[in-house]
């Protein structure tokens, strides 16, 4: 991977983690257009660069992670479904990453949904549920789960399993964003263990340049994107992204099946 391969991955990273339109899928997608999505450092790098994401979080929302212990058995709570299977289907996962098909269909599948989701939770912007509790956070972090598929995307999931709870749009995409935090630091931080200790590759410092370069790309990317989706959000809701999904995924799919490179192995 060169440099410029990894910026450019790095801002699809920043851009596309909080917004419902899967970032991993978009990533899977522009790593196999620039002929890297087979590389071992590629797949590290794609999970790793997701700790500038999530310190965009901490350091936008700082003053919710000082505020009380509470706060953080509610995460803790909400991050234990995904975390258990995403070890057991580790191996399901990891052949998913490389299957373009896989996401294309998740994004439609997806927007499609958002096409109705706006008039299913209508009722949730006039009478939301004022506070996440710890069963709401146990059924959140459940629909978490299905953004193990590539291409379901995890803010998705997790909004719309906010929105499932009763939370108003702008507090469900802001507990997104809090526990995009236990989530993606435990996935990185394991990816990042496994490749260079478990799995023995050795340090090199151009690969550490990489990670650097692209984890401060992704952390203001990502803090942009932020502050703009929630004002998006309250105001349009999510029938744009839905439109947006079903045609990324339909012109995936139609590349995919109509003679091009993007390969499944």
């Amino acid at each position: 991977m060169s440099l410029p391969e990894a910026i450019i991955l790095a801002l699809i990273e920043g851009l596309t983690e909080f917004l419902p339109v899967s970032s991993t899928g978009h990533i899977i997608i522009g790593s196999t257009l620039m002929g890297i999505s087979h590389q071992p450092f590629t797949k590290m790098y794609t999970v790793v660069v997701q700790f500038g994401a999530i310190a965009a979080v901490v350091v936008l929302y700082w003053q919710r992670f000082v505020k009380s212990f509470n706060f953080y058995v509610i995460l803790f709570i909400a991050f234990v479904p995904a975390a258990v299977a995403g070890l057991l289907l580790e191996t399901f996962i990891d052949r998913w990453l490389e299957r373009v098909d896989v996401v294309a269909y998740a994004l439609i599948a997806g927007g499609i949904f958002f096409l109705v989701a706006d008039k299913f939770f209508e009722t949730n912007e006039k009478n939301p549920a004022k506070d996440v509790t710890r069963n709401m956070a146990w059924r959140i972090g459940l629909f978490q789960c299905l953004a193990l598929i590539p291409g379901i995307s995890r803010s998705a999931a997790t909004i719309i399993g906010g929105l499932s709870q009763k939370l108003d749009r702008k507090t469900a995409t802001e507990f997104s964003f809090f526990l995009a935090v236990p989530t993606l630091a435990a996935a990185s931080g394991y990816k990042l263990l496994k490749f260079f200790i478990f799995e023995g590759y050795p340090v090199q410092s151009h690969e550490v340049t990489l990670l650097f370069t692209g984890n401060m790309v992704a952390f203001l990317v990502a803090m942009l994107a932020m502050k703009s989706f929630i004002a998006f959000l309250s105001r349009y809701g999510f029938k744009l992204f839905g439109y947006y999904r079903i045609f990324a995924g339909a012109l995936l799919l139609g590349l995919y099946y109509f003679g091009t490179d993007l390969v499944v192995l």
